[in-house]
């Protein structure tokens, strides 16, 4: 059992009997004596994509999930669905848009520390590593000077997300963006 003072983001709990992963967690410490800390917590459930919200005290605690993680690759894919294959025994499987919704804009082919969760022998979801390298497609131009100040621009990224990224990056550079955050990291 996982203490509520203990949930990180991108931990699999059972809520309600389903595989539920959080995906944000607020910590909330009333100013009046005698009250403890409050855990409002935001789950997406791996196989409805539904969200929910709840709020736990620091001793409340969930069940982790019965779940395996399988090593995967991106085999192909196109603008509607993905197709993955585990690297364990060789199984394929297609994963549409809204099964992979948020992270979708991370899969690129090739893309290496991808696993699968599965639950009774179903993929329910991938889990994507910390840090992606994507190239940047579409940027203003760079700005001399521009590695001076700390100010930002959007840009494109080979997949479609938008990132904030340094003035003095250009287009075709490869950068690093936190799966976690969708933040630019460094360059690659």
């Amino acid at each position: 059992m996982i203490q509520a003072g203990d949930f990180k983001k991108g931990d699999i709990v059972t809520v309600d009997g389903e595989p539920h992963v959080i995906e944000t967690i607020f910590v909330q410490k009333p100013a009046a004596r005698g009250t403890g800390t409050l855990y409002k917590v935001r789950f997406r459930s791996l196989a409805t994509k539904r969200k929910i919200d709840r709020v736990f005290r620091g001793d409340d605690g969930l069940q982790e999930a019965d779940f395996e993680r399988h090593p995967i690759q991106v085999l192909y894919g196109d603008s509607e669905s993905v197709t993955i294959m585990d690297l364990q025994d060789y199984s394929q499987v297609t994963l549409t848009k809204g099964d992979i919704e948020d992270e979708w804009l991370y899969l690129t082919e090739g893309l290496e520390g991808l696993m699968s969760l599965v639950s009774e022998g179903r993929v329910i979801g991938i889990e994507l590593p910390l840090h992606v390298s994507m190239k940047i497609v579409e940027t203003r131009p760079s700005v001399k000077g521009g590695s001076v100040t700390a100010r930002t621009k959007p840009a494109t990224l080979a997949t479609g997300l938008v990132v904030q990224v340094p003035e003095y990056m250009a287009e075709g550079e490869v950068i690093r963006v936190d799966t976690r955050t969708g933040l630019f990291v460094s360059k690659a």
